[in-house]
């Protein structure tokens, strides 16, 4: 009735339409918004992911990269980027290396550091340290998961792929899986 009067009266809009044109103006205002926001530079984008969390040179060098714009040049930010603090490899090797101890093996921390393009002399440092510790992160790993000894063959190998997929030595997984409390070095 209420729209039918309103046509009747000569309103140029019912009030279906003139709530369905003023969303419309809203979201187009919306959209006109995001465009007249200025862009953000490359530092600032690179200062955005580091706040959340720690990057190598070449995972932060690839997150940018969308974003490069000619006459743009990264290196040079990422070395400004290193002298003010913000960017650390060792910080993020550091930071891999506690995120992943608890559950992974030297080997598979090492490869993972690998492939976001530290240097070999980095990855070694963090390997050596991961050694020291390791025959005691698999064994919690271990119990964990599984908490007593194998009883059979394949009992024996699953649990020898379990650590392994993880990523620790033969040599720690045969010590874990022969049962001996003496963790002594050799």
């Amino acid at each position: 009735m209420r729209k039918r009067r309103a046509a009747q009266e000569g309103d140029p809009l019912s009030d279906d339409e003139a709530f369905d044109s003023s969303s419309d103006a809203s979201e187009h205002a919306q959209e006109s918004d995001r465009s007249r926001r200025p862009t953000r530079s490359l530092k600032m984008r690179a200062i955005d992911y580091l706040s959340r969390r720690e990057y190598s040179r070449v995972e932060l060098t690839r997150k940018l990269a969308p974003f490069i714009e000619p006459g743009d040049d990264l290196d040079p930010l990422l070395d400004a980027l290193e002298r003010e603090g913000w960017l650390s490899d060792a910080r993020f090797a550091e930071s891999v290396m506690n995120r992943r101890s608890s559950r992974m093996g030297t080997s598979r921390i090492v490869s993972e550091l690998r492939q976001h393009g530290l240097g070999d002399e980095l990855v070694q440092s963090v390997g050596a340290r991961l050694r020291e510790t390791e025959r005691a992160r698999a064994q919690a790993v271990w119990r964990k998961k599984f908490g007593e000894l194998p009883q059979s063959p394949a009992e024996r190998m699953k649990q020898t792929r379990f650590l392994a997929m993880r990523g620790f030595s033969h040599a720690t997984i045969s010590q874990i899986l022969k049962g001996g409390d003496d963790w002594s070095d050799e």
